[in-house]
């Protein structure tokens, strides 16, 4: 199944627990009218029904317009290392629903998710539910068939009405607030931060990880006298300058814990990072510094900053509005120098602000591959070159069908030396790996 999906216009009958999960998340789209319907009330009246408590795991949810994976990763992995059994729920996928769904670092299997969507849709009865929705109430039923003692939880679109909210965190991440869905959240950073920061609880403790936080975030954390951590405020992020570790790295630092953690540049932003270790800190006090750093310095994910092959450099990123754009060019501005050009393979959604995009990697590209996304919303390669006019580097760009044949058609133009960087979309990365031979890992 693609990472996200069109809705069928007619209803499928009920699957059955002998079903493939196939066959389960083509029900999934069927059953609800739209893709996205935010609010809470449908999906807290199914949960009582699932639950008749409150889950005995610690919640810990995340939020951001940007960083949101990386954080999850990070903190998973950490509480790992701490001895918690952890489990991890994200969205969207690249190559497997599975992927949504992970216990102690291992993706739930089908039969797994089988059961779980077949306990979702007994409870459910004549409520309506969104794709989105009903699987993560799968997802808690996964989590709490296992006993896991933290649940890390990424919200999907927003904060305030998204489904994951439905649960009362004990410890809360804001990753970032920018533009994006802007049909749902609005079109600027301070209405954003209010649908972020409704992840908020009382009393509860918060990690705000970008250095410039909206002000309706901070009015939030201090209605609800929140105790937030940020960078440059209870916590410093501090170029390391050390010949021992990579160029980029910096310092944690806090002072009340007298001493400092390593962060290493390993193509994930780095103030995600920090948040989960800030995070983690409050959480697990007796971590020490060097497993936390061990952690860190070994941390990869799928489609961030993901490096595919070598001579030439390909890697891929999902980054999809400005924001991650801004990031993915200054990454990009700090690779070693060298000879080598840039080459762009992109593939974008008709309501990404494609844009704001290509003008924020323009300084750092030096040669265009525009490629069509065969899926729901979809740009073909004409409609973006339309769209992007004058904003490319001269020459005009290359323009090809899908993402495989413009993978191919920089390839075959790349050198050795050369980077080609292939971004955009869940879906422009899940085809790239797939081009290349990289099943999801």
């Amino acid at each position: 199944m693609s990472p996200q999906n069109s809705y069928s216009a007619r209803r499928l009958p009920v699957p059955g627990v002998e079903a493939t999960l196939d066959q389960w998340l083509d029900y999934l789209e069927s059953i609800h009218p739209s893709e996205i319907d935010l609010g809470l009330d449908r999906v807290l009246l199914v949960l009582r029904r699932l639950f008749r408590r409150n889950p005995s795991g610690r919640i810990i949810t995340i939020a951001g317009t940007n960083g949101k994976g990386s954080a999850v990763g990070a903190l998973e992995k950490l509480l790992m290392a701490s001895g918690r059994s952890t489990g991890a729920y994200t969205s969207p996928h690249l190559q497997s629903y599975n992927e949504r769904v992970r216990i102690n670092g291992v993706d739930a299997s089908d039969d797994q998710l089988v059961r779980a969507f077949s306990r979702v849709e007994l409870a459910r009865r004549d409520t309506t539910l969104t794709y989105f929705e009903f699987g993560t109430l799968a997802a808690f039923v996964l989590f709490e068939e296992a006993g896991v003692e933290d649940w890390v939880l990424e919200v999907g679109l927003g904060g305030r009405l998204d489904a994951v909210n439905v649960l009362d965190p004990d410890l809360a991440i804001i990753t970032s607030v920018d533009i994006d869905h802007v049909a749902f959240l609005g079109d600027n950073r301070e209405v954003i931060g209010f649908e972020k920061a409704g992840i908020l609880r009382p009393g509860i403790p918060a990690v705000y990880a970008d250095i410039d936080p909206p002000a309706s975030v901070l009015q939030q954390t201090a209605a609800q006298r929140v105790q937030l951590e940020r960078p440059g405020e209870t916590y410093q992020l501090v170029p390391c300058g050390s010949e021992f570790a990579p160029v980029g790295s910096v310092w944690l630092e806090q002072a009340r814990y007298g001493d400092r953690v390593l962060l290493p540049d390993n193509g994930l932003p780095v103030h995600s990072l920090a948040a989960a270790v800030v995070a983690v800190r409050q959480l697990e006090p007796e971590l020490e510094p060097g497993a936390i750093e061990q952690v860190i310095a070994q941390l990869t994910l799928p489609g961030r900053y993901e490096v595919l092959q070598q001579q030439p450099k390909v890697v891929v990123d999902v980054g999809h509005n400005p924001h991650a754009a801004r990031w993915l060019a200054a990454r990009i501005g700090r690779r070693e120098s060298g000879p080598g050009r840039v080459v762009a393979v992109y593939a974008a959604l008709a309501d990404k602000d494609v844009e704001g995009v290509a003008g924020a990697m323009a300084s750092v590209v030096d040669e265009w591959h525009l490629a069509g996304l065969g899926v729901h919303r979809g740009l073909s390669g004409f409609e973006l070159v339309d769209r992007l006019g004058g904003l490319l580097r001269k020459p005009a760009a290359t323009v090809s069908d899908s993402v495989e044949v413009a993978l191919e058609n920089a390839l075959d133009g790349a050198g050795p030396e050369d980077m080609v960087i292939v971004f955009g979309s869940f879906y422009t990365v899940a085809q790239a790996r797939i081009a290349l031979g990289k099943a999801a890992s």
